[in-house]
């Protein structure tokens, strides 16, 4: 399989895990404001999309969209000072967690469940107009596929044969709300049909899979021959929102999800059966990659926060401004 190899793949999901570690301290000190949305336990399925996009296929994620980000290289540090609400962040401090956004890598978020989609395919449609070949990304939750936006977006991709792929993370909870009992049927993958459109479904907590049946997804856009949703079956392993109480799993079940599906655990567990790297390789990698988040961390609390000068200055458009209208 070309990409990233395996031991790659693994550190980028380490990575991920010390880089939301890092957005956790900055909750009981309130140096972050409103929800947090942690995807801790989903790594593998955003780690499986890196080596497939290029910078200008669009990638349009939820309000869990950290890892994705990662995923699609947008820089870290100006990531993280953009959660902590710090002057040098993506947004100048201004958008938040919820509201990340890379011209230049095409990524961006909504804070709103359902609604990537219908923007995701807004790019799609873009691509064909321009006469490009690139590819749209939208991620949704199980959730998010059980909204409008899911069927208006795939029945127009679908007609049109527009390059879409519909990612979807079903980590089995719409926030409190189990999968069964939101969903008729046993998958998600298989409305795909309905709409004309590849579809598959996919262990979430195995990288390499994901990573094989999303390059596939791609390369069926890519090439013209309309939408693909591509379903990663995962589990988060913190409530919906930092402060969630998350009463309504069980913790016993909670327990044994994070002891044996741990999809960082599992996948180290793959690179020592096959000899592909050493124990002691990947505890050093480890360190070094927690060491510098750590240190990224201590220089994004260093920033400064934003002007409040300028506070109105991304709410209100210049031209209105200039009109008198405000």
């Amino acid at each position: 399989m070309d990409g990233p190899t395996l031991v790659e793949r693994y550190f980028a999901m380490v990575r991920m895990r010390r880089f939301e570690e890092a957005c956790l301290a900055g909750v009981p000190t309130r140096e972050i404001h409103g929800e947090l949305h942690i995807g801790i336990g989903q790594e593998a399925v955003a780690a499986a999309m890196i080596g497939t996009l290029r910078d200008d296929d669009a990638l349009v994620s939820t309000h869990r969209n950290h890892l994705h980000a990662l995923a699609k290289g947008v820089p870290a540090q100006p990531m993280l000072a953009e959660i902590y609400e710090r002057a040098t962040g993506l947004c100048g401090g201004f958008g938040g967690h919820m509201h990340l956004f890379d011209l230049e890598r095409r990524f961006s978020t909504t804070g709103i469940v359902g609604s990537t989609l219908p923007v995701a395919l807004g790019h799609a449609y873009a691509a064909r107009i321009e006469g490009r070949d690139s590819v749209a990304v939208g991620v949704t939750g199980d959730g998010g596929a059980n909204t409008g936006g899911f069927h208006e977006s795939l029945n127009m991709a679908g007609a049109w044969r527009l390059p879409l792929v519909v990612l979807i993370e079903n980590n089995e909870w719409a926030i409190s709300v189990p999968f069964e009992e939101s969903t008729a049927t046993p998958t998600l993958a298989e409305r795909a049909a309905a709409y004309g459109a590849w579809g598959r479904r996919v262990d979430g907590l195995d990288v390499e899979a994901v990573a094989e049946a999303f390059g596939e997804a791609v390369a069926h856009a890519r090439a013209g021959h309309g939408p693909a949703v591509l379903e990663a079956t995962c589990y988060r392993f913190r409530g919906h929102y930092e402060g969630d109480l998350d009463l309504y799993r069980p913790a016993g079940e909670k327990d044994r999800r994070r002891q044996e599906q741990d999809p960082l655990s599992l996948t180290r567990e793959r690179i020592l059966a096959r000899g592909a790297a050493t124990g002691a390789e990947l505890d050093a990698g480890e360190e070094e990659a927690a060491a510098a988040i750590a240190a990224m961390l201590a220089a994004v609390r260093a920033d400064p926060m934003p002007d409040p000068a300028t506070a109105r200055d991304h709410v209100f458009a210049g031209a209105a401004a200039q009109k008198g209208l405000i």
